[in-house]
């Protein structure tokens, strides 16, 4: 079992007492059926409701793993209000590292390139991030010092309540980040904006922007120091690790590139501490937790605690086969590979020399042929991908003895991202930085990649495509693809094709609309204040 102290809080109280149809409409207020009286009486409470407030990273509801899901509209609980999971699929699915087999409903238009403002689910993704950042506008309202006195809360409990309102603030800008990059606008709330009142405006791209970046300066001297937070909670280190990404796609969301700060909140995370742990494969694996070094941030998963069909759950089994005993799962579904475009960042796929190939490709065929994707339904070709295992790395026994659900941590910022971060800042002009010191720090990376400096590159093999090519390598699977090509250009682009790019087996180039995803009909048609996206 995993020692993190906040899921201790995920069971109990918070099960029974915390409202669950705060999205029941998507786009309306939400209605709490509880009042704060009792839900937030005492200090066990508020940590209850902090709990679900990180929680609703990785749960889907407050009954386990199907049940009482806190969104519902017709949308599938395990597949389609999963923040990691829809995540995953939005930042994945498009590009050259991920390709679902499956027939559910829309999920192969996400490889096509070809979804709509119907899509059920982008209904989800959209209704989750809100429903999230519903719970923590309550939060906020109900932990002022003005409450915690009228509640009698006082002393080092509400010390502790009042340090967690930059926790919580940073969690409602982490949700509105996802909302700016996925959808380029966003239904806007925050905690000025009570239940059951007017309809929620709505704040643009450049908007966001600004929102996000000044909240995460704002809570920087509320957050605990870096490395300082109990793991699976923020401090400082994750503040500073959002400000960097946002910046590094500021060109994209802004029209205003932003390289120089980029290096500046890089600078920051790596020089807090942070180390690289050892092995590369460990940080994807059931006992994850011990790697909490690399980490900024990673959203807790627990086979017994968080069980949910959503979180790294739905990694280990998607991308197994036959092969499941070696992902540490009871079964595998048959559904998520990579294409050979992604395949070919790779010199070796066997992990020989780059141990960040970690494929069971080997398993299913031959040779080159196996890479190819002849027809998209068929599981056994295409790359496998075994980077999350449910497994751990000292053979001990993990949470769910029935290996169903997850232990594996989702890792949202990691040091080797920084670094990569640094790097092509640098390579883009930013100042503050130096070439020599980005490739320091894409060295430092490739040793731990191949266990050796074998891999090591010189300064004039740093290029912008090389950073691209090593993001790939070294974040797949993470969530970063689509962003990444967006920023390059290349995801609509013919500049850069991959097998089923466009619906077509050889791939094409496809409508620039889909750099962003469109607004939900659903969501409009609740919202009148909420405008669609050029093209859709």
């Amino acid at each position: 079992m995993k020692p993190q102290s906040i899921f201790k809080f995920l069971l109990g109280f918070l099960v029974v007492s915390l409202v669950t149809s705060c999205a029941k409409k998507l786009d309306l207020f939400p209605v709490n059926d509880l009042t704060p009286e009792k839900t937030y009486s005492t200090a066990a409470g508020y940590k209850s409701v902090l709990a679900k407030i990180y929680g609703t990273l990785s749960i889907t509801g407050n009954s386990g793993p199907a049940g009482s899901p806190d969104i519902a509209g017709g949308l599938d609980e395990g597949s389609q209000v999963a923040f990691i999971r829809m995540l995953f699929n939005c930042e994945e699915l498009p590009t050259d590292e991920a390709v679902c087999g499956w027939n559910d409903q829309t999920i192969k238009d996400f490889h096509s390139m070809k979804w709509n403002s119907a899509d059920p689910f982008l209904k989800g993704i959209y209704a989750r991030p809100i429903y999230n950042i519903t719970l923590i506008n309550e939060y906020l309202r109900e932990s002022t010092a003005d409450k915690l006195t009228s509640r009698n809360i006082t002393g080092a409990d509400a010390t502790d309540i009042n340090k967690s309102r930059g926790e919580a603030r940073f969690l409602r800008a982490f949700n509105y980040w996802v909302m700016m990059d996925l959808f380029g606008k966003s239904t806007f709330i925050d905690e000025t904006n009570l239940i059951g009142t007017d309809l929620p405006g709505e704040k643009s791209r450049s908007e966001l922007f600004t929102y996000v970046e000044t909240e995460l300066k704002a809570i920087e001297t509320e957050l605990g120091t870096a490395k300082s937070a109990e793991y699976g909670r923020v401090d400082q280190g994750a503040a500073w690790a959002l400000l960097a990404r946002l910046y590094l796609n500021a060109g994209v969301y802004t029209g205003t590139p932003r390289y120089t700060d980029a290096i500046t909140y890089a600078k920051k995370v790596i020089g807090a501490g942070y180390t690289l742990h050892s092995n590369y494969g460990q940080l994807f694996m059931a006992d994850n937790d011990k790697r909490k070094d690399e980490f900024m941030f990673a959203i807790n998963c627990d086979g017994a605690r968080t069980q949910a069909y959503g979180n790294t759950t739905f990694f280990v089994h998607c991308a197994s086969g036959d092969d499941h005993d070696d992902y540490g799962v009871a079964g595998g579904w048959y559904g998520y590979r990579a294409t050979a475009a992604f395949g070919n960042l790779f010199s070796d796929l066997t992990g020989a020399s780059d141990k960040r190939a970690i494929f069971t490709t080997t398993k299913f065929g031959t040779g080159a042929s196996q890479l190819l994707i002849p027809d998209v339904s068929d599981f056994n070709n295409g790359l496998h991908v075994a980077k999350y295992k449910n497994v751990r790395s000292d053979a001990g026994a993990v949470s769910d003895p029935t290996r169903t659900f997850s232990d594996v941590d989702f890792p949202v910022f990691r040091l080797s991202e920084m670094y990569l971060i640094y790097a092509e800042a640098v390579l883009r002009g930013g100042t503050g930085g130096d070439a020599g010191t980005a490739l320091t720090y894409i060295n430092n990376i490739r040793t731990r990649a191949y266990g050796n400096v074998s891999g090591n590159i010189t300064g004039g093999q740093l290029t912008l495509q090389f950073v691209l090519d090593e993001r790939g390598r070294e974040l797949y699977w993470e969530g970063h693809r689509r962003t990444d090509l967006v920023r390059y250009g290349l995801l609509t682009t013919g500049t850069y094709l991959w097998p089923w790019k466009g619906g077509v087996a050889s791939g094409t180039s496809v409508d620039s609309k889909y750099n962003i995803f469109p607004i939900p009909a659903e969501n409009r048609t609740a919202n009148p204040n909420l405008t669609q996206n050029t093209g859709y």
